[in-house]
Protein backbone atom coordinates (compact mmCIF):
# COMPACT_ATOMS: atom_id res chain seq x y z
CA UNK A 1 0.00 0.00 0.00
CA UNK A 2 2.91 2.01 -0.10
CA UNK A 3 3.15 4.44 -3.74
CA UNK A 4 6.56 6.55 -4.40
CA UNK A 5 4.68 8.89 -7.52
CA UNK A 6 7.63 10.98 -9.20
CA UNK A 7 7.16 14.13 -11.89
CA UNK A 8 8.98 16.74 -13.15
CA UNK A 9 10.81 14.84 -15.62
CA UNK A 10 10.44 15.95 -19.33
CA UNK A 11 12.70 17.52 -22.44
CA UNK A 12 15.34 20.39 -22.24
CA UNK A 13 18.72 21.53 -24.28
CA UNK A 14 21.77 21.10 -22.72
CA UNK A 15 22.57 24.25 -19.88
CA UNK A 16 18.71 24.14 -18.95
CA UNK A 17 17.17 23.08 -15.22
CA UNK A 18 14.60 20.52 -13.92
CA UNK A 19 13.68 19.71 -10.96
CA UNK A 20 12.48 16.24 -10.37
CA UNK A 21 9.95 15.19 -7.25
CA UNK A 22 9.18 11.94 -5.53
CA UNK A 23 6.21 11.45 -3.05
CA UNK A 24 5.56 8.65 -0.90
CA UNK A 25 1.97 7.91 0.38
CA UNK A 26 0.54 4.90 2.39
CA UNK A 27 0.80 3.59 5.40
CA UNK A 28 3.89 4.85 6.46
CA UNK A 29 5.51 4.71 9.42
CA UNK A 30 9.05 6.69 8.72
CA UNK A 31 11.50 7.14 5.50
CA UNK A 32 15.25 6.45 6.49
CA UNK A 33 17.48 6.96 3.30
CA UNK A 34 15.84 8.17 -0.22
CA UNK A 35 17.60 8.18 -3.76
CA UNK A 36 17.65 8.89 -6.98
CA UNK A 37 18.92 6.52 -9.72
CA UNK A 38 18.89 6.83 -13.44
CA UNK A 39 19.57 4.48 -16.46
CA UNK A 40 20.53 5.22 -19.52
CA UNK A 41 19.38 2.97 -22.65
CA UNK A 42 21.91 -0.09 -22.58
CA UNK A 43 23.18 0.77 -19.60
CA UNK A 44 23.01 -0.30 -15.91
CA UNK A 45 20.70 1.16 -13.80
CA UNK A 46 22.88 3.99 -11.49
CA UNK A 47 22.98 5.67 -7.67
CA UNK A 48 22.94 9.42 -8.63
CA UNK A 49 22.58 11.05 -5.21
CA UNK A 50 21.23 9.50 -1.85
CA UNK A 51 20.04 11.80 1.30
CA UNK A 52 19.48 10.13 4.58
CA UNK A 53 16.67 11.07 7.10
CA UNK A 54 19.05 13.40 8.65
CA UNK A 55 20.03 15.12 5.11
CA UNK A 56 23.14 13.91 4.91
CA UNK A 57 23.49 13.98 1.11
CA UNK A 58 25.94 11.85 -1.66
CA UNK A 59 26.48 12.25 -5.36
CA UNK A 60 28.04 10.35 -7.97
CA UNK A 61 30.97 12.93 -9.11
CA UNK A 62 29.55 13.60 -12.65
CA UNK A 63 26.87 15.44 -11.48
CA UNK A 64 28.36 16.66 -8.18
CA UNK A 65 27.88 20.93 -8.16
CA UNK A 66 25.32 20.00 -10.53
CA UNK A 67 22.54 18.07 -9.20
CA UNK A 68 21.01 18.76 -5.16
CA UNK A 69 19.31 16.37 -3.64
CA UNK A 70 16.61 17.34 -0.84
CA UNK A 71 13.85 16.08 1.06
CA UNK A 72 10.77 17.45 2.96
CA UNK A 73 10.13 15.05 5.93
CA UNK A 74 6.60 16.25 6.15
CA UNK A 75 5.31 15.53 3.18
CA UNK A 76 7.63 12.79 2.63
CA UNK A 77 8.83 13.98 -0.71
CA UNK A 78 12.38 13.37 -2.08
CA UNK A 79 13.63 16.50 -4.73
CA UNK A 80 16.55 16.34 -7.29
CA UNK A 81 17.34 19.97 -8.55
CA UNK A 82 19.26 19.12 -12.10
CA UNK A 83 21.61 22.13 -13.18
CA UNK A 84 23.59 22.82 -15.99
CA UNK A 85 22.14 19.50 -17.54
CA UNK A 86 24.23 17.39 -20.09
CA UNK A 87 23.18 14.91 -22.95
CA UNK A 88 25.08 12.47 -21.17
CA UNK A 89 21.96 12.72 -17.99
CA UNK A 90 19.59 11.62 -20.42
CA UNK A 91 18.06 9.01 -19.10
CA UNK A 92 14.76 7.19 -16.84
CA UNK A 93 15.25 8.95 -13.39
CA UNK A 94 14.04 6.28 -10.41
CA UNK A 95 13.09 7.49 -6.71
CA UNK A 96 14.28 5.16 -4.13
CA UNK A 97 13.35 4.34 -0.50
CA UNK A 98 13.74 2.48 2.62
CA UNK A 99 10.05 2.91 4.01
CA UNK A 100 9.38 1.14 7.60
CA UNK A 101 5.57 0.11 8.40
CA UNK A 102 4.40 -1.10 11.55
CA UNK A 103 3.23 -4.91 11.06
CA UNK A 104 -0.39 -5.89 12.58
CA UNK A 105 1.45 -6.70 15.44
CA UNK A 106 3.02 -3.07 15.27
CA UNK A 107 6.50 -4.16 14.61
CA UNK A 108 8.67 -1.94 12.14
CA UNK A 109 9.96 -3.04 9.22
CA UNK A 110 11.68 -1.55 6.77
CA UNK A 111 10.96 -1.93 3.18
CA UNK A 112 12.48 -0.80 -0.37
CA UNK A 113 10.06 0.75 -2.72
CA UNK A 114 10.62 2.11 -6.18
CA UNK A 115 8.83 5.22 -8.31
CA UNK A 116 7.37 4.29 -11.86
CA UNK A 117 10.55 6.15 -13.43
CA UNK A 118 10.51 9.45 -15.04
CA UNK A 119 12.17 10.47 -18.77
CA UNK A 120 14.61 12.99 -19.03
CA UNK A 121 16.12 13.67 -22.24
CA UNK A 122 18.61 16.67 -22.68
CA UNK A 123 19.04 17.80 -26.08
CA UNK A 124 22.35 19.21 -27.63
Amino acid sequence: QVQLVESGGGLVQAGGSLRLSCAASGSIFSINGMDWYRQAPGKQRELVAAITSGGNTNYRDSVKDRFTISRDNAKNTVYLQMNSLKPEDTAVYYCHANIVILSSSNLPYEYSYWGQGTQVTVSS
